[in-house]
């Protein structure tokens, strides 16, 4: 009996001696806990009208939570608006001059990054999120286009962060593919091969994404000597070309499946080259080339098709075929759109040219010519 009145709110006489508290005073303690618990509930002892005007006024609240979740300060054509400026953007990419492309779509990046500090909803908000990082995926390339590789990358983290935040897991991926890329170019291929790997993670099983990915990491395993790395990584490149499905999946109203055939033939021949197997760089890069002349016009990279014609000329030199080499030189460096990887890897043909055949005159034209390509000045900041 003792035990059940302390149970009730009594401490036994020996507890409240040793604790210094008075039996007393610990029933009003409880006590009054209850009757807070009973105000706090007061809605169930209320009289029914009492009770119907709370629940009118929960009501009016639940409308409001409502009316705050809808309320955006965006225009009612904004979102189509900015789905229309990035296809757009993504057209022009091959096609106009990397720095009037830069300017574009800084411009567009700043007034996205304005919109996110406003007023949205919350669904709007993820498509403001993916809007930006897709701008940011496009800047990435456009500055790796110009030479500057630190904004390149600092883009290409950027559009990473917004596709993990929008929950577009494969905005994501395509970002990483460009830091491979970057990265490649930076002779940074541990960097290149853990950005494609990050990108695995993100990017669809069946999708041409995936096959660019992994032709990346064999690109990348190339690049640092790694010839089993090579041969592994491009395997599961072309597994996963093998599992693509009948229609190709299109991205900003492109179809993406070239991109994917394009790893899959320029890549190697690039990574074949840096492995000095002259004739397996000789066959890929015949076969990138003549899949780039096939594309439609209005897919057609010229920047692309350059660098093939560079591998092609590497594998010439490497086979001997000096003459060869330089004509496919000439033809790179007279692209539309010779851009800072076209000179890069010029740069690389002319510096093997110039060690296996010095003081050759046709050798030192062609160096000319890639000296006048360079720009007279450096590329301004992307970032200004």
């Amino acid at each position: 009996m003792e035990y059940g009145r302390a149970a009730a709110g009594r401490l036994p006489e020996g507890e409240a001696e040793r604790s210094g508290t008075d039996p007393r005073t610990f029933t009003e303690v409880k006590a009054t806990k209850r009757r807070k618990a009973v105000k706090l509930a007061g809605l169930a002892l209320a009289s029914p009208a009492a009770a119907a005007w709370v629940l009118e006024q929960a009501a009016a609240d639940a409308r409001e939570f409502t009316r705050q979740a809808e309320a955006s300060a965006l225009g009612s054509g904004t979102l189509d608006h900015l789905d229309l400026a990035v296809t757009e953007f993504n057209r022009a990419y091959s096609l106009k001059p990397p720095q009037a492309v830069f300017d574009a779509v800084i411009d567009y990046r700043r007034k996205v990054d304005a919109l996110l500090r406003g007023r949205h909803t919350h669904r709007q908000e993820r498509e403001l999120l993916a809007f930006a990082g897709w701008l940011s995926e496009l800047l990435a390339w456009l500055a790796h286009d110009l030479g500057d590789a630190r904004a390149g990358l600092a883009f290409a983290t950027d559009a990473f962060v917004h596709g993990q935040q929008s929950g577009h897991g494969q905005l994501s991926a395509w970002a990483m593919d460009a830091a491979a890329s970057i990265n490649l170019y930076e002779q940074r291929p541990g960097r290149a091969r853990d950005a494609a790997l990050k990108g695995l993670i993100d990017a669809p099983a069946t999708h041409p994404l995936t096959v660019r990915l992994h032709a990346q990491a064999a690109r990348a395993a190339a690049a640092d000597g790694n010839a089993d790395g090579f041969t592994t990584a491009f395997r599961a490149a072309e597994d996963a070309h093998r599992l693509l499905p009948p229609r190709s999946p299109r991205r900003f109203g492109m179809d993406v499946l070239p991109l994917a055939d394009y790893a899959l033939t320029s890549y190697p021949a690039t990574s074949f080259i840096w492995l000095g197997q002259a004739e397996q760089a000789r066959q890929h890069a015949e076969q990138a080339l003549a899949i780039y002349e096939a594309a439609p016009a209005a897919s057609r990279s010229p920047s692309r098709e350059a660098i093939a014609r560079i591998d092609l000329a590497l594998a010439h030199a490497l086979l001997g075929n000096l003459d060869d080499a330089v004509a496919l030189g000439h033809q790179a460096l007279g692209s539309a759109r010779v851009v800072d990887s076209v000179r890069h890897r010029a740069g690389d043909l002319t510096s093997f040219l110039n060690r296996r055949y010095p003081c050759q005159a046709a050798v030192e034209g062609l160096s000319e010519r890639l000296a006048a390509a360079r720009p007279a000045l450096p590329a301004a900041s992307p970032g200004a």
